[in-house]
């Protein structure tokens, strides 16, 4: 295994405390091991089943609160049968464990003592989680305007929280500047590890499914940076590699209107996504003006023969508040998949997976 720049195309060996090349692109991990379905640890009821398929040294002892193997519960949605896959769920509320306990577990492994990250949230909570488990000091840089609950979450861990006035990417380039400093920088949207985390969730699908002898024919979520969707995209191509399924279903990132250059790319057939005005939205965990890894989520989503789209604020929180009165209380952000399927409604096939990304319990005032 190496890593490799998306940009230049320089290659380097694989350390985790490396987030991105020296040109500024983002890495890549070649020659990555895969999904082997004759591998899972079928005892093992966390994502750590698939740790054959996870780019780690294969006697490293894993950091884990026990994410990932998320329900899967099934809802209708104006007469449309709907599968939610419950990622808000995880130990910290959120999607993003699967992704931050497979990087701690690789900079705990190379002896890293503090971390750094920038967060609207979720993420920071997931670092501050896993830090703490793993022994490891933690700094989270978080917008000011991120909801209170989220920080005060990130607190009771015992990391650090630096919040930083203005837009969301004020919070990023004041962890950059820690970076230039020397710290180590735990990034969730630079990090090559941690769509492998990510890509844990694909497998779980493929599972859960097969039992019942059907396949996935689209799956909604939200896309911010677009991280759950790449992970979600390679876990589904190393299904196909592998014989478990013959082709790739529909993925759907769904983003808020009042910050959505993904979308915006997408209905200009863009083959990036140029920065957008950072707009006010309640779905704050996408609120993304500038996305990293435009360029692969874009592609992802073509090769799947799916879309990008983005909804209204009301939309949201309808959305939201429906589900809610069904018993499944989730963040805005999380609802945005759901908002999306009454557009989308004539372009889903028979099996429909909705990720609820982040749990309701952070966004209560």
């Amino acid at each position: 295994m190496h890593l490799i720049c998306t940009r230049c195309q320089t290659t380097c060996p694989l350390d985790p405390r490396r987030f991105r090349c020296d040109c500024g692109g983002v890495l890549e991990i070649a020659a990555a091991p895969a999904f082997d379905p004759q591998q899972v640890e079928a005892d093992e009821l966390s994502l750590w089943r698939y740790r054959h398929g996870l780019p780690l040294p294969q006697d490293v002892t894993p950091v884990t609160l026990g994410e990932g193997m998320t329900p899967l519960v099934a809802a209708d949605w104006d007469g449309l049968p709907v599968l939610l896959k419950c990622e808000h769920l995880n130990p910290t509320g959120s999607f993003k464990d699967r992704g931050t306990a497979v990087l701690v577990t690789a900079l705990a492994a190379a002896g890293v003592k503090h971390v750094v990250e920038d967060s609207s949230g979720n993420a920071g909570s997931s670092l501050a989680a896993y830090a703490a488990r793993a022994g490891i000091d933690a700094t989270i840089y978080i917008p000011a305007h991120a909801s209170p609950v989220k920080q005060a979450q990130i607190s009771a861990y015992g990391a650090r929280v630096v919040p930083v006035p203005g837009p969301r990417a004020a919070a990023a380039q004041a962890v950059l500047r820690a970076v230039d400093q020397g710290a180590v920088y735990a990034s969730h949207v630079y990090h090559p590890l941690i769509r492998h985390g990510m890509k844990s969730v694909a497998f779980e699908l493929y599972e859960r499914l097969e039992e019942e002898g059907r396949t996935i024919d689209s799956i909604l979520l939200p896309a911010g940076h677009g991280t759950l969707l790449l992970g979600l995209a390679q876990g589904l191509a190393e299904l196909r590699a592998a014989g478990c399924i013959e082709r790739l279903p529909k993925l759907f990132g769904v983003q808020a209107a009042a910050c959505a250059p993904l979308a915006r790319a997408w209905e200009h057939g863009d083959t990036d996504a140029a920065p957008v005005p950072e707009g006010e939205t309640v779905a704050e965990g996408v609120r993304i003006a500038a996305p990293v890894r435009g360029t692969a989520v874009l592609d992802a989503v073509r090769q799947s023969g799916g879309a990008i789209l983005a909804v209204a604020e009301e939309d949201i929180l309808a959305a939201q508040q429906r589900l809610a009165h069904q018993g499944i209380l989730v963040e805005p952000t999380s609802a945005l998949a759901v908002a999306a399927l009454t557009p989308l409604r004539n372009r889903l096939g028979a099996t429909t997976v909705v990720i609820l990304t982040g749990s309701g319990f952070k966004s209560l005032p």
